[in-house]
């Protein structure tokens, strides 16, 4: 995880700068009201408690200032503590695990986004995870958010799809690891490049029936 670095070492606004900005978004959830996003076993994203499948081609705004790092500890399929810490501090102090911890305090990290198209528009979420792929993935977006803060501070919001890549495991067969693609970026308050006018109308497409997954 040490090219993390680089998104803690970008070149960022001013901290009164950042409140002005997030202030703008106007988000009205905090985040003990925002869903959990997560990748099942089986390569489908879907959120909530009733595993609602997230929709094809919705695209997610990531809140760059919303990274987090920290420890977690697991039980048998409960969670039993967790330390969790802004990306741009050090990491916690793990302490000692939970004397039930199957592996002891394990590396997470995660951070916040918003959907900006489709059915869920306007809903909040939160991805945290500690898998290996899943942390790649988190690292591979957080290093391209500071590669963009970089060059052009203006426009630090990336605009994402949620996808799925997949590799064969020796022991534990098909493993499916989450993809955050980087499809536009945008300001915090939500400008972005104008996008051209399309050309005469199209019939309207019928909506497909939405799935729903039961955990």
């Amino acid at each position: 995880m040490s090219e993390m670095i680089a998104f803690q070492g970008a070149n960022l606004p001013a901290v009164q700068t950042l409140s002005t900005a997030l202030r703008a978004m106007q988000i009205d959830v905090g985040p003990s009201a925002m869903v959990l996003l997560k990748m099942d076993k089986t390569g489908h994203w879907t959120f909530g408690g009733d595993h609602t499948e997230v929709e094809d081609g919705a695209q997610w705004a990531v809140n760059p200032f919303s990274f987090t790092h920290g420890w977690i500890a697991w039980g048998k399929g409960e969670m039993l503590g967790e330390k969790m810490v802004p990306m741009t501090q050090p990491l916690p102090e793990q302490g000692e695990p939970p004397a039930a911890a199957k592996k002891g305090w394990e590396l997470q990290v995660g951070f916040c986004l918003k959907c900006l198209t489709g059915e869920d528009e306007g809903m909040e979420a939160r991805f945290m995870t500690n898998s290996i792929g899943g942390k790649k993935a988190v690292q591979a977006l957080a290093v391209k958010i500071a590669e963009a803060i970089t060059k052009d501070q203006s426009k630090p919001v990336a605009v994402v799809e949620l996808g799925t890549d997949s590799y064969t495991h020796k022991e534990y067969g098909l493993v499916y690891v989450p993809v955050f693609e980087v499809v536009s970026w945008r300001s915090m308050t939500g400008e972005t490049e104008a996008e051209p006018e399309p050309e005469g109308e199209a019939p309207a497409a019928e909506a497909p029936a939405r799935r729903r997954r039961v955990g």
